[in-house]
Parts: structure tokens; sequence; C-alpha cells
């Protein structure tokens, strides 16, 4: 007996454009897996035997906690299910927001290995867009702690052009559960977030900082005293293979016009 597809739900998670053109062969199995679901062919997947993913649900409270000491911030909604205020299937279950601005907030628990945090925003992109739609919300935030003990955030505005074409893909898809036809991936490349170049960490909470900055505070002159010695000994130097008589240092004996060495010179 053929199964009738289940109520439209489109949620971040379940979106068929959340992965870029470049990824088919990877988003492949998933997609296609998640039509079958949304079909009522299979049963929902059972994530409970994926460390990762339940990694990323065992440090959710621990990362609004982290944020919140780290920026200040309150975050407010914690887990509460929003729907479009017009497109009733679409929806969304928030990590949060943040009080005050009202940006939506993001926790994840990402691997060490490789990571960047243009990949990551570059992943979570599609969520994130697809949650300031629901919410009507012109700015999120990524709050990122990975396997190796590094805490990111990250701040993402709305795009609506990228929003429109999710919007595309999520009919799309959804057509292809009512007429039974497996779907195509809808190539939407996500737009490219802009990560900070510099960013300011307080170290003052650093034993070992503080003695290594002294240090090099104490040994920068004397170390840099000898090397612009060197730089106005070349200069005076002529340009010739003889070794200057009467000087502490010569010229390299391979490179007589080059670097300066620290043998003594014969009298």
């Amino acid at each position: 007996m053929k199964s009738e597809p289940r109520s439209l739900k489109i949620v971040a998670n379940s979106s068929a454009a959340r992965t870029p053109a470049s990824s088919w062969a990877t988003i492949r199995r998933p997609l296609l897996r998640l039509w079958r679901e949304k079909r009522g062919e299979v049963e929902p997947e059972d994530l409970s035997g994926n460390l990762v993913v339940q990694l990323g649900v065992v440090t959710e409270d621990l990362n609004r906690r982290w944020y919140e000491a780290c920026t200040g911030q309150v975050i407010t909604d914690v887990q509460r299910k929003v729907r479009h205020p017009v497109l009733r299937w679409m929806a969304a279950t928030l990590d949060g927001r943040v009080q005050g601005s009202d940006a939506v907030f993001e926790a994840k628990f990402m691997l060490p290995w490789s990571f960047s945090e243009e990949a990551a925003a570059e992943k979570h992109m599609p969520q994130l867009q697809h949650n300031m739609w629901v919410t009507n919300a012109k700015l999120s935030v990524l709050s990122i702690i990975t396997g190796g003990g590094k805490w990111v955030e990250i701040s993402i505005a709305a795009d609506p052009l990228y929003q429109h074409l999710l919007l595309t893909a999520a009919k799309r898809f959804w057509r292809c559960v009512e007429s039974g036809e497996p779907p195509r991936l809808f190539g939407v490349e996500p737009p490219r977030p802009r990560i900070e170049a510099v960013r300011i960490v307080d170290m003052s909470a650093s034993n070992a900082w503080a003695e290594f900055a002294g240090i090099f505070a104490r040994t920068r002159t004397a170390h840099l005293e000898p090397e612009q010695a060197k730089v106005e000994l070349k200069s005076l130097m002529p340009r010739t293979p003889r070794r200057p008589l009467g000087m502490a240092f010569g010229p390299n004996a391979r490179n007589p016009a080059g670097s300066v060495s620290s043998s003594r010179a014969v009298q």
C-alpha cells in the first residue's frame, strides 16, 4: 500500500537547499532519505547512536552559558518552536534569541580537525538564514565549541535573496514529495560571511601569558641591537672578496657582500 505524504512542515534541518551544488555527491543519500521520510516510506532517522550529534546535544546548555559569560548577553526563548507568520508550513526550533537585539542564537559543536570559521559559517548558513526568515530577524549569532576546547562566535546578517532561494528550494522539494519524483539538488551557493580579520582576546587571567610576555619585553631590545649592528657593519664593509683586518667580525666567506659572520678576523 502506498504511504501518504506526511504533513507539510519544513524546518531548517530538513531544507532541500542546505548544501551547495558542489557537494551533491555528499548530500544525495541523506536528501533522498529525507524525501522518503516525508513521503512516509521510512521512519525518521535515529541519531541516538551518532556520537557527534549527541555531543552537540549535551554541550548545548554549556554553549549557551559560555556565550552569556563571555559576552554579557542574555539568551531567551530557549528551544522555542515558532512558525512563519504567513507561511505557516515553515517552522523553526530555536536554540534561543539574544535579548535586546532579538538576534537568532544557534549553538553548535564541531570537531577540531580542519576547523575554520569560514567553513563553519558556510555549513550552517542555510539553517541560520531559515531561522532568521521564520522569525523575521535581521541578525544571527553562531556560537561554536570545538572538540579542541576552542570557543568561537560568528555574527551573520540576514540575506533576503538567499532566503528567497531557500524558500524556492523548499517548495520544489515538497512538490517532489507529493508527486513521488526523486528530488534534485537545488544549487544555492550560500553568501560569504564577513569574518573579523582581527579578534581581541583578554589574556589577563593567564599566568603563563604574563610570564612569557615579561620575558619578551625584557629581551626584545637585547635581541634587536645585534641585528641592527649586523646591518650597520654590512653597510660599512666594502664589496670585496678580501677579509678586512682589525675587525671583530668579517663578511661571509662564500658571499663577501652578503651576511656578516661572527668569526674573528686574523690580525
